[in-house]
């Protein structure tokens, strides 16, 4: 199963390639986040998880918590955004002792996934 063709609103050949050029220089980051959520390197795919995971965690911290209004329940996704967000979260908070770890954790998800999107726009 290609997780590449789930990644909503980009083209699976550009993804690929942006992703094989964010490995190059990234690599170190995708194997402490797959450390962090206990995904084995040996695992098929494994970048690729890592990748969506970032996207995920980018995309709906930015609907739930830049959102002018808050998190609240007044429209009928809101409630399940906030558990994605939670479920996100959890993901990565697993066995760590402070929020400098899980801080840390959040900061390489989110830069990964815009170096992703950054790259993906420069590819042709």
């Amino acid at each position: 199963m290609n997780m590449l063709k789930r990644l909503k609103d980009f083209e699976e050949r550009r993804a690929r390639l942006a992703l094989n050029m964010l490995i190059l220089d990234r690599q170190n980051e995708f194997r402490e986040l797959a450390n962090a959520m206990s995904i084995p390197l040996t695992s098929p795919e494994w970048q690729e998880t890592i990748l969506k995971y970032c996207i995920d965690f980018s995309d709906i911290f930015k609907e739930v918590l830049m959102d002018k209004k808050g998190p609240n329940d007044s429209q009928p996704d809101d409630h399940n955004k906030m558990h994605q967000c939670l479920t996100l979260l959890r993901q990565i908070t697993r066995d760590k002792q402070s929020m400098i770890e899980i801080t840390h954790l959040q900061n390489i998800a989110y830069t990964l996934s815009q170096e992703f999107r950054t790259i993906y726009k420069r590819i042709e």
